[in-house]
């Protein structure tokens, strides 16, 4: 890599074949941020951020240009489409933190192509999964970097064979994954060494390598056929040094080694091991052999030389961006099967086909991802990506926000866009134009885009947004933020305003109390917001912030006892109800999204053994017409039904919105209306009549149902040294949480053990871990399931009653729930 201008990188811009959008996404702590500085050094640009340095990962994802001219040679195999030899490499390098899960989805958005980075020793953990399941999601092709593979030769001192297993079993660990969310349009996109989709790494000393490596070394230094080398390094190939013949199954002699161990994985450890040894007279014979001419400093020893020399030997930069260009798709060809995840519209209309063609002549389709502050307080880029057109300095540029309905002006803006630039980590560097298949960072549409929104001419009014984002995660923590000098409130608002700007899922919310709640994903994202809101938007004004507050949800633990009746209050009307749960597997298919309002029938009756005539009568689902609560009409032959069905349904989504026991959404219940009595006139039936009374019919409804308390629960899983199981035991249980699984990584001392643990227990949970093991242990923990609190919350003194009395006071509410009497009428 080369130092290059905004001009040359401009140039780049127009070459649709030439650009490689990728993300760098990985578990925590598998050493993502430091591959990528290796790849960015040469350009002296740095990523991490203030507050990563500090805490070691990364919390916000960044994006940096790089421009990479690769030798002609070295293109002789590639087989795509290309103008030249110079490449452009965007690239987005995300959070590993399941917190920031929603970090991740922002850089997938606008990226085709993903660096899985998994840390060899440790393997697939929890969020690997996560990311790569979000990636294939949203069609992004991966490709995998086997980082730390200084641990295999400085730490654990492997075996090459069981070295070699280790590696195989990652590799296969990825794509048993990848299979799993196998998509037709993506094609075979599972990972093999054999094709260079597979680098070895060691992004902490800047080397590593792909198999191409080592193909080329050898092809060039004994004449033989490159693409039949690179197959023979990896799988059942064996080399026999004293036949010199190759075989597909071990000997038994000892000269008859695997092909990836004898010239890969063997070669690198003596240079290594010489290098640590101090022994450079045997060091210097070794590395003119491999071609290497080094000149290093007399005085490197140990780690210093071994970097000096495996840098110039195998520099990581070169193999993974070879990677990148060889293996990922470029914007021209990711494109086309990326449409239809992308475009809400019709797939035939202009805009479809300009964004499948990644047409620079087409009408401009941009859709933007995240909001990122500028060094101007309180100012923001819309950063994005240009999937059809063009987009430029001054241009009118047609506002789509996530609320905006084609036709409608809800949620629509024509506004100017004063600056476009490239973003290049921590810098901006400022271009009059920037085509489709780049992303860009657009200054002055902050004031008209909350966190993302669809860009597009001034002229298309035809024009349809790109489909928002799903997120992997959603708030389940959140606290209470005050500011302790009334005056400053309208400062406070601001802040928080900007705050909701800054951060693609996190949540502002004024409480009934009137507090202002900051709802996160988890304890290190909430960390993160309140940091961001006291040290960036609020100029020094004193805040106060409460203790986290965690999200529970209300069900029912078997159905009414019997029906309940609630008169509207003309003593008019009657409404009967009953309130049951949910058959097992049916909250699950509706939250996935398989069942709903537009494809309710089939899968009820097939799957859960619901009657064909009651499917075709679920009148809602709730709360907001697509959550887990179901409300059907179970009654027969009643008059004028249908005029209050929408007074009824409304009643029926503030039910399911705010629950009787602590106004917590309801959760896999379903409602039936068994019988209607009607005034015969129209204007004593009306919603206000009918509202209030539907409300305290579902609410008797559930209480006569034995209401129970749901509260979330975490998988955790920890990557541990044997001698720390017994304080992981310890902690979990005092947590009320417990461990489900405890497996050896084979060949190691480490286990990876997975345990349950109730989220508002997760509090503080890695700092009492760590003072009972020290920094044996690394706990990641991703929301997994909703678990009921086995107490009766009605029966004063036990521990879910308790819970509910502290989530009222916290809302402001009567500590005592409301008895069944008040909302259930008599005869």
């Amino acid at each position: 890599m080369v130092k290059f201008t905004t001009h040359r990188l401009r140039h780049i811009m127009d070459c649709k074949h030439n650009i490689r959008n990728m993300s760098v996404i990985a578990h925590v702590n598998h050493g993502k941020s430091t591959l990528t500085d290796s790849l960015v050094a040469a350009s002296g640009n740095i990523i991490a951020q203030e507050g990563e340095a500090e805490r070691g990962n990364t919390v916000k994802s960044s994006g940096i240009s790089l421009y990479y001219a690769m030798p002609e040679g070295d293109l002789k195999n590639f087989k795509g489409e290309r103008e030249g030899n110079e490449f452009l490499i965007n690239l987005i390098d995300s959070p590993g933190h399941v917190d920031f899960s929603s970090e991740v989805s922002t850089a997938l958005r606008i990226t085709d192509g993903a660096l899985v980075v998994v840390d060899c020793v440790e393997g697939v953990c929890a969020q690997t999964e996560t990311v790569l399941r979000q990636a294939l999601g949203e069609r992004v092709k991966p490709v995998l970097a086997l980082n730390k593979m200084d641990r295999c030769f400085l730490e654990l001192n492997l075996d090459p064979e069981e070295a070699y297993l280790t590696l195989q079993r990652v590799v296969e660990s990825v794509n048993v994954i990848v299979g799993n969310y196998e998509d037709a349009l993506l094609g075979d996109v599972k990972v093999y060494p054999e094709k260079g989709t597979v680098a070895f790494s060691a992004g902490l000393h800047g080397w590593g390598f792909t198999l191409t490596n080592f193909a080329k070394m050898y092809a060039s230094k004994f004449g033989v056929d490159e693409a039949k080398m690179m197959s023979r390094l990896w799988g059942e190939n064996f080399f026999d040094s004293a036949t010199k013949k190759w075989t597909n199954r071990h000997t038994g002699a000892s000269t008859c080694k695997r092909g990836f161990v004898r010239f890969c994985y063997e070669p690198i450890k003596q240079v290594i091991e010489l290098c640590m040894n101090d022994q450079k007279d045997k060091l210097c014979p070794l590395l003119q052999k491999l071609g290497l001419n080094l000149k290093f400093e007399k005085e490197l020893t140990g780690k210093a030389l071994m970097k000096c020399v495996m840098q110039s030997w195998l520099p990581a930069s070169s193999a993974i961006l070879e990677m990148m260009i060889f293996h990922l798709p470029s914007p021209a060809s990711a494109q086309k099967y990326r449409v239809e995840n992308l475009y809400e519209g019709p797939l035939d209309d202009p805009y479809a086909s300009a964004i499948r063609n990644c047409d620079p002549e087409g009408p401009l389709m941009l859709y933007v991802s995240k909001m990122i502050p500028t060094s101007d307080k309180g100012r923001f880029y819309a950063f994005g990506r240009v999937f059809s057109g063009k987009v430029s300095t001054n241009m009118k540029a047609r506002i789509m926000g996530p609320n905006f309905v084609p036709g409608e002006k809800k949620d629509l803006y024509v506004k100017s866009v004063q600056g476009t630039s490239i973003w290049m980590g921590k810098k901006y560097e400022t271009v009059e134009d920037v085509p489709c298949g780049n992303t860009v960072a657009l200054a002055g549409l902050d004031h008209f885009i909350t966190k993302n929104a669809t860009i597009t001419n001034e002229t298309e009014i035809e024009a349809h947004p790109i489909r928002a984002m799903k997120f992997s995660v959603s708030p389940l923590v959140s606290v209470a933020v005050n500011c302790n000098a009334a005056s400053d409130l309208p400062k406070l608002v601001e802040g928080l305003k900007r705050l909701a700007k800054s951060d693609p899922i996190m949540m502002c919310t004024i409480s009934e109390t009137g507090e202002h709640i900051i709802g996160a994903t988890g304890e290190l994202h909430l960390e993160t917001c309140v940091k961001d809101l006291k040290d960036d938007f609020m100029n020094g004004i004193e805040i106060s912030i409460s203790d986290p507050i965690v999200s529970f949800k209300e069900t029912v633990l078997e159905k009414s006892c019997h029906t309940v009746m609630s008169k509207s209050p003309n003593k008019h009307n009657r409404l009967y109800m009953e309130a049951r749960p949910m058959e097992e597997g049916l909250v699950e298919a509706i939250e996935r999204g398989k069942i709903g309002p537009k494809n309710n029938n089939k899968m009820v009756c097939e799957e859960f053994g619901w009657d064909k005539d009651l499917a075709k009568r679920i009148w809602c689902f709730g709360p907001d017409t697509i959550g887990p609560n179901m409300m059907v009409d179970a009654c027969k032959g009643v008059q004028y039904l249908n005029e209050i069905k929408e007074a009824v349904l409304a009643g029926f989504q503030i039910a399911s919105r705010e629950g009787p026991l602590a106004e917590e959404n309801l959760r896999g219940v379903c409602f039936d209306l068994c019988d209607v009595v009607l005034h015969a006139d129209t204007i004593h039936r009306g919603g206000g009549q009918i509202i209030p009374t539907a409300r305290r019919a579902f609410y008797a409804a559930i209480l006569s149902a034995k209401p129970r308390l749901l509260e979330p629960v975490y998988v955790m899983e920890i990557q541990a040294h044997e001698k720390a199981l017994g304080g992981i035991n310890s902690v979990v249980n005092k947590k009320r949480g417990h461990v489900f699984e405890e497996i050896q990584r084979p060949g190691t001392p480490f286990y990876n053990v997975k345990a349950y643990i109730p989220v508002i227990e997760s509090f503080k949970f890695s700092e009492t871990l760590r003072t009972q093991i020290g920094e044996q242990a690394f706990p990641q923990m991703v929301f997994d399931h909703w678990d009921m609190v086995q107490s009766d919350p009605l029966e004063p003194g036990t521990p879910a009653s308790a819970c509910v009395a502290d989530i009222r006071k916290k809302k402001g509410l009567n500590e005592q729930v409301m008895p069944l009497c008040v909302f259930e009428d008599m005869l």
